[in-house]
C-alpha cells in the first residue's frame, strides 16, 4: 500500500516553503520520494529548508521568489525546469494578510495586495506550469486556502473572499484541465500553529476560546496539512480533483461548537 504515496521521480514546486506549512509540505513531499523547488522571498530561509530535506536523505533546491513578481515566478519555473527536466506537482502555498479589520476600514492598496498575491499569483503560476504538465498527461496541483473562505468575517474580510477564489479556481482548472489527466485540488486548514498564526495559538486563553469549536479540541500541526498534500500529489489521491479537503479538527461541521 505504500507504494500508493511514492512520489520518487517527481519534481514538486512549492511556494512559501522557508517555514510553516509550506516548510512542512516540502519536507514530507521529499520524504516520500519528490525531488523538492524550495521557494520563498528569502534565499537563506529557502536554503536552510533544503539542508534539513538533503539532511533527511531527500533531494532539494532552493529558488527564491515572491509571488507578487510575475518574471519572478517565470524565473521560478525556468529554473526548475533547467535543474530538474519538469514540473510534476505544484502546491500554492504562499499567500499574505497585510490588514486585520473591517471591510469599511481597509485601504485600497491592502486590498488590492491581498487579491493579487493568493490569487492573481497563483493564477499566473498555473498557467506557467499546467500546458506542459497537459502534453505529458500527467500533473497534480495543490492549491492551499483556508477555512476563512468558508464562512464570513468581520476581521479578515478581504483575506477570506481571496481564499474563497483559489476554492473556485482549483474547480475551474480541474474542469479546464481534466480531460488532460492534471488534477487541481485546494486544501482548507483551520487554525495552525505557524507564525502566520501566532497571534491566535500564542495566548493560552485566546488559543481555547479559538479551538472550542473544534471537536479534537486543539490547534494543528504544519505536518498534519503536509500528509493531505502527499495524498493529493501521488496515486493515492488520482481520482480526485477539483476539490477542497477541509483539514480543521472537526470545525467547520460543529454548527453547535
Amino acid at each position: 500500500m505504500t507504494s500508493l504515496f511514492d512520489l520518487t521521480g517527481k519534481v514538486a514546486v512549492v511556494t512559501g516553503s522557508s517555514r510553516g506549512i509550506g516548510r512542512a509540505i516540502a519536507e514530507q513531499l521529499a520524504a516520500h520520494g519528490a525531488k523538492v523547488v524550495v521557494s520563498s522571498r528569502k534565499a537563506a530561509a529557502c536554503d536552510e529548508v533544503v539542508k534539513a530535506i538533503e539532511g533527511a536523505g531527500g533531494t532539494a533546491i532552493a529558488i527564491p521568489a515572491s509571488i507578487s513578481d510575475k518574471a519572478q515566478l517565470e524565473t521560478l519555473v525556468a529554473e526548475t525546469k533547467k535543474h530538474f527536466g519538469q514540473i510534476d506537482i505544484l502546491v500554492c502555498n504562499a499567500a499574505v494578510n497585510p490588514f486585520f479589520g473591517t471591510s469599511k476600514d481597509i485601504p485600497d492598496d491592502a486590498f488590492d495586495k491581498i487579491m493579487s498575491s493568493n490569487i492573481k499569483s497563483n493564477h499566473w503560476l498555473c498557467n506557467m506550469v499546467i500546458p506542459e504538465m497537459a502534453e505529458r498527461g500527467d500533473g497534480a496541483v495543490v492549491i492551499v486556502s483556508s477555512v476563512g473562505g468558508l464562512f464570513g468575517s468581520d476581521k479578515l474580510g478581504a483575506y477570506c473572499i481571496s481564499k474563497a477564489a483559489d476554492m473556485q479556481m482549483a474547480r475551474n482548472l480541474a474542469v479546464e484541465w481534466g480531460p488532460k489527466n492534471i488534477r487541481v485540488n485546494a486544501i482548507a486548514p483551520g487554525l495552525i500553529k505557524t507564525d502566520f498564526a501566532r497571534a491566535l495559538w500564542e495566548n493560552p486563553e485566546i488559543l481555547k476560546m479559538a479551538t472550542k469549536g473544534y471537536p479534537l479540541r486543539r490547534i494543528g500541526q504544519p505536518e498534519e496539512i503536509a500528509g493531505a498534500v502527499v495524498f493529493l500529489a501521488s496515486k493515492a489521491g488520482s481520482f480526485t480533483t477539483g476539490q477542497t479537503l477541509v483539514i480543521d479538527g472537526g470545525g467547520a461541521i460543529n454548527q453547535g461548537g
